[in-house]
């Protein structure tokens, strides 16, 4: 590929650690370009596909793949509530009753099909005036925040064994699955927090199709790059 067509987009299979930030600062140092950027983000305790624009003339397109669907797999546990809503915060609420059964976890978790609206969690990426909630959070800032249109496609139960939920996600772009594990616990009485978070799909790219991080490098990273 000749110097001036080094462009166009990356499909990374995001490890648990890194932020989204990070992994865009990797590119730039062993790419040498500056205008890159990530079609959605993932938390640190997240893993899975991260869609890269690399160049000008590619992140130019990102605006298109931020809004696509995305699937996830996540693992949420039940009985505990924190104050993040992931199992990085601090436990706010223990559940003291009986384990609940799959049949009334069934019932929950199914009601969340279909288009609604969901408040922003304030331990999130998300900016309002020009300031991301997080860090407000970080601060013990609370401010309200206005609900969002989401709309959930599909869900599946892959594994439930109390206090242990996994299921996979197919929602449209702006759906929190931090705030779908915490809803799912109040309506279930519980509580519950996301315990782990793999983002396997957006739209038509599959993490299965996606390289690891650790295998970019500054000598090969081309060899990943592709056009839409």
């Amino acid at each position: 590929m000749s110097e001036e067509k080094k462009f166009g987009f990356i499909l990374i299979d995001k490890p648990v650690g890194p932020t989204s930030f990070s992994v865009v600062a990797y590119l730039r140092r062993i790419t040498g370009i500056k205008k890159i950027g990530h079609a959605g983000t993932l938390d640190p305790f997240a893993s899975g596909l991260l869609l890269c624009a690399i160049g000008r003339e590619a992140t130019r397109e990102i605006g298109q793949f931020v809004k696509l669907g995305k699937e996830y797999e996540a693992d949420i546990f039940l009985g505990k509530s924190t104050d993040t809503f992931d199992r990085e915060g601090n436990v706010i609420k223990e559940y003291a009753g009986k384990n609940i059964g799959r049949k009334a976890v069934e019932a929950v978790v199914f009601s969340f099909l279909g288009k609604q609206l969901q408040i922003p969690p304030m331990f999130s990426a998300k900016k309002i005036g020009g300031k991301k909630l997080c860090d407000l959070a970080r601060k013990g800032i609370k401010i309200e925040r206005q609900p969002n249109g989401i709309e959930i496609y599909e869900l599946k139960i892959l594994r439930y064994s109390w206090p242990h939920l996994k299921i996979r996600i197919s929602c449209s772009s702006g759906t929190y699955i931090r705030s779908l594990a915490d809803d799912l616990g109040q309506k279930l009485g519980s509580g519950a927090y996301l315990a782990e978070l793999r983002r396997t799909r957006i739209n038509g790219y599959l993490v299965k199709k996606a390289v690891k991080l650790e295998k970019i490098k500054a000598e090969n990273w081309c060899k990943f790059l592709f056009l839409p």
